[in-house]
């Protein structure tokens, strides 16, 4: 069957997915397998996200979150491990096998340095995630990300979504002037867009 690709009219040029598929690809080495849960691996994505924002100020990924049913997603991440998009063409693919069934499988082992989209920031944060998360399955990771007492930004979206703006999860982790610091995140997202139109 011929894969359907993202057809919705959506600017992509801040969204890395080579990046997005390292972040799995790194959780995959960590887990020991050659693939890992879908439904773990976004729930992971997501907490290192979280993380991140907690520790940096900024998210690992420059990507929409929304709040389904089952917690908290990170979008076009989660479009992307459902072939959504190009995945050849956008670079996913160097890194993550097509999904199967449940599972999302890495092309291969890879050495750390050939993760080069993730900065030492990045890895501290996925080591840190993987560390407290990594022995839970999919559904205990649902059920804390879905628990308003671990990840307060969540709201249930009764059966649909609903965005989860960057200021709510900075303002829920105590970022000092989280809207000050969330329009910083925007501006160094139109400079990556600025820079790719420019290579391209």
């Amino acid at each position: 069957m011929a894969t359907m690709f993202h057809s919705k009219a959506l600017d992509m040029s801040a969204f890395n997915a080579r990046k997005s598929a390292q972040v799995i690809a790194f959780l995959i080495s960590k887990s020991g397998a050659t693939s890992i849960n879908v439904l773990k691996a976004i729930k992971l994505v997501y907490l290192g996200d979280r993380c991140s924002i907690e520790k940096f100020g900024f998210p690992i990924l420059d990507e929409t979150r929304v709040a389904m049913p089952r917690g908290p997603v990170n979008s076009t991440t989660y479009s992307h491990v459902n072939g959504e998009f190009d995945l050849d063409a956008c670079g996913w693919s160097e890194f993550l096998e097509d999904r199967a069934q449940h599972q999302i499988g890495a092309r291969r082992a890879f050495e750390l340095d050939e993760l080069d989209e993730l900065s030492d920031a990045d890895i501290e944060c996925l080591d840190e995630v993987w560390g407290r998360f990594g022995h839970m399955n999919q559904w205990q990771l649902v059920d804390y990300t879905h628990d308003r007492s671990n990840v307060p930004e969540w709201e249930d979206p009764n059966g649909s979504s609903k965005p989860i703006p960057l200021e709510r999860i900075m303002t829920l982790l105590s970022i000092g002037n989280a809207d000050a610091q969330a329009a910083l995140v925007e501006d160094h997202r139109h400079i990556d867009r600025v820079f790719s139109s420019l290579r391209s």
